[in-house]
């Protein structure tokens, strides 16, 4: 383990004195975690290479900052995570500051009944990643941001509201419509009742 850590300080160290190479293997390791990362806030794959594209400029402007005590890897995706939440902020992409009752996928309201009915099918489908992914492409921008920060980011509503200038009952709304139309997508897409 140790070796391996001498490896990334000596890329470490040569990606902070400009050295090209450092910087392709970098670039070389990590793309595809960072890309997968990338996809899932965006609506397709060119929207992902540019957010990519500028997160790497980031991490490689940055990194005398790294304090190599945390995550190389980890470090890396929340440079990924706020870029993109920046380019959604920079296109001033309002369905980010969209309130709860003004979204703009609403399939309509489920009850209590529904939505059990829902989490019994979802658990019997057979899903890959890839279709997951997929679905989340479809989901509204808000929808999206907010269900990946509190999914896969593990960030609290409170968190959410303060990172997207948002309410924190914006974000549970939109968290909750997020999974409703997720399910409803991959629903429709694998052909279930």
């Amino acid at each position: 383990m140790e070796a391996v850590e001498q490896a990334f300080a000596r890329l470490i160290d040569g990606c902070i004195a400009g050295e090209r190479r450092s910087q392709q293997r970098v670039y070389e390791l990590f793309y595809g975690k960072m890309m997968a990362v990338c996809l899932r806030y965006t609506k397709n794959h060119d929207q992902a290479k540019d957010i990519l594209q500028d997160g790497f400029i980031k991490v490689f402007r940055s990194m005398d900052k790294f304090n190599r005590a945390g995550s190389f890897e980890g470090w890396i995706r929340r440079i990924m995570v706020n870029t993109a939440i920046d380019y959604f902020r920079r296109a001033k992409n309002a369905y980010l500051l969209l309130g709860e009752e003004r979204s703009i996928e609403d399939f309509g309201d489920q009850d209590e009944e529904d939505t059990l009915q829902d989490e019994e099918s979802m658990e019997e489908l057979d899903l890959k990643p890839a279709d997951v992914i997929n679905a989340m492409q479809k989901l509204t921008p808000a929808y999206r941001t907010v269900f990946n920060l509190y999914v896969f980011e593990e960030m609290t509503h409170k968190e959410i509201a303060d990172s997207l200038g948002i309410n924190i009952g914006t974000s549970k709304s939109n968290l909750a419509k997020a999974k409703h139309n997720l399910r409803k997508l991959l629903k429709k897409e694998h052909k279930l009742p």
